[in-house]
């Protein structure tokens, strides 16, 4: 039997099979430094978990409304009054299983065949594959390391066209940790407004920002790009909450009952335990938010200075998320082959680009302790000295 198109041109992910070759190494004993993770190290703060397990203690095991609970979607419509300067309620907000989910059901909803999608590249490895699976052709930008991998109205206004849907914006990014200021927004807002397509918002990393910078939500610049606009966000990486999967949208009335009806065909709802869990997590303090957000602070300025003493690598400083974009392209091969390498000869773990759009970079991940910082970078550094 022939399968769906849509699956069949959807293929594994690289990083899956680095991921599975460096775990079985671990398993065999090897002494592996893994610098590849894409979620926080740390635990989910206690007051969290408590209010999960008061969930299921309490029996709040069952169905909630497909689109969450309501006291969890007006708590998400105060944090974005609070945080975002964001108008939207509950009607207008949508809890899903993960952000993840949220941006799969975002492209489900506006997109059919014969639209295209808007990508920067470096982009999030998952944006091009929901963006065909919803039957949309992705449409890469390329940006430039020497503006932060940051969009251009040059480089934007070159691929808009009859056909464009919408645009993907991640501030902070995956997998640059560029963050996006409000000049630079106000930018991509003007021309969404004037050629009329949709932006989605993916704002996950957006507490996790380092210095004086500021996050901006770009549905906050006026009432046109609001309304073109549907913010993304979720909880697992601002409180490392990443197998608790909750995230939500929130946008247009119209766009987000078209999602809720859509989820609850496909997904019922949230994990009810999960949603109270998260109620916690954005009602109590935020104390945990900010001592994690330090500790990576520390981090990301240890891995910058050990990057930046390898002669024949560079990066760009992350502002935000919890990641460095590694230049490799002095070393005259392919990401997927450093990474691979890596693993094999020095053994330390690292993503490719390839598969981010950008195969002269690899990334590596600072949400690991100090001491495997350390080593690791002491690992890439001897082993680019001797294959420069």
């Amino acid at each position: 039997m022939k399968l769906a198109r849509r699956v069949s041109d959807i293929s594994e992910s690289v990083t899956l099979e680095i991921g599975a070759r460096a775990k079985k190494m671990v398993k065999d004993g090897i002494d592996v430094v893994s610098l590849a993770a894409g979620e926080p190290d740390f635990d989910t703060p206690d007051h969290i978990k408590q209010a999960g397990i008061k969930a299921i203690s309490e029996g709040f095991t069952k169905y909630t409304p497909s689109s969450g609970m309501l006291e969890l979607r007006e708590a998400i419509s105060r944090k974005f009054k609070v945080d975002n300067a964001l108008n939207y309620t509950a009607n207008q907000i949508v809890v899903s299983n993960g952000a993840k989910h949220s941006i799969n059901n975002v492209f489900q909803a506006i997109c059919e065949a014969g639209d295209e999608v808007l990508i920067p590249a470096p982009y999030w490895l998952s944006y091009p594959a929901m963006v065909k699976m919803a039957e949309a052709t992705p449409v890469f930008i390329e940006t430039q390391k020497e503006n932060n991998f940051k969009l251009t109205e040059k480089e934007l206004s070159s691929k808009i066209t009859n056909k464009t849907k919408c645009l993907v914006l991640n501030s902070p990014s995956n997998p640059t940790g560029s963050v996006y200021s409000r000049e630079e927004l106000e930018v991509v807002a003007k021309l969404a407004v004037k050629h009329n397509f949709f932006v989605m918002s993916d704002e996950i990393y957006e507490k996790l920002i380092y210095g004086s910078i500021k996050h901006i939500s770009i549905a906050s610049l006026g009432k046109d790009i609001y309304d073109r606009t549907i913010t993304v966000n979720g909880v697992s990486k601002s409180y490392s909450m990443t197998g608790w999967r909750i995230g939500y949208a929130a946008g247009p009335v119209d766009v987000m009952k078209a999602i809720g009806n859509l989820q609850s065909h496909a997904a019922s709802n949230p994990a009810s335990m999960s949603q109270r869990a998260v109620l916690a997590a954005l009602e109590d303090s935020q104390d945990c938010v900010a001592r994690m957000r330090l500790e990576f602070s520390k981090r990301r300025d240890l891995m910058v200075a050990g990057i930046e003493a390898i002669k024949n690598m560079s990066c760009v400083r992350p502002e935000g998320a919890f990641y460095l974009f590694c230049d490799i392209s002095r070393l005259k091969m392919g990401s997927v082959a450093v990474a691979n390498r890596l693993l094999d000869e020095a053994r330390v773990a690292t993503i490719p680009g390839e598969p981010f759009g950008a195969d002269d970079f690899i990334r590596l991940s600072f949400a690991t302790g100090e001491d495997k910082i350390k080593k690791g970078i002491e690992r890439i550094k001897e082993w680019a000295e001797k294959n420069g």
